[in-house]
């Protein structure tokens, strides 16, 4: 199956400790999709927020279609993910006890739908962070050691 990403956001699992991944349609006017569709878009700084029983994706940037005309939206406003009920009920209960925060880790198309993988993240504070890149190097010299030998 082709890889259908159009953007990544690396800094999320840099900054946050992953607890859980869902995946979420998004609601996209006018000619988002397009612009989507020709792999432009931006995940920095986007975070989801539950309002009145649904969630918005606030600070994704999809710019302007170039071939576009009045369909065009604004590139940064509040996006509808579309989940279900029962995982927006369980999304609220979970960020509102434990101080966690929603995340945009990815968004790609399935099946010609523009899809978003959000994750519930708790903040890594700079000693963690650190522990990650300790981490990933001796992974990184494990593995060149292993190359060498074989």
């Amino acid at each position: 199956m082709p890889d259908n990403t159009i953007v990544t956001n690396r800094k999320a699992r840099y900054n946050y400790a992953i607890l859980e991944i869902l995946e979420a349609g998004i609601e996209l006017k006018g000619t988002e999709v397009k612009s989507l569709r020709s792999g432009q878009a931006s995940l920095n700084d986007s975070f989801g927020k539950i309002e009145n029983n649904e969630v918005f994706l606030y600070n994704l940037y999809i710019p302007p279609y170039e071939f576009g005309n009045i369909a065009n939206v604004e590139s940064i406003r509040p996006r509808k993910l579309l989940l279900h009920k029962r995982e927006i009920r369980h999304l609220a209960e979970t960020l509102g006890a434990k101080h966690l925060t929603l995340v945009p880790l990815k968004l790609y198309f399935k099946k010609g739908r523009a899809k978003i993988e959000i994750a519930l993240a708790k903040g890594k504070q700079k000693y963690d962070k650190r522990e990650t890149i300790r981490k990933r190097e001796s992974d990184k010299e494990l593995r060149r050691i292993h190359r060498a030998k074989n």
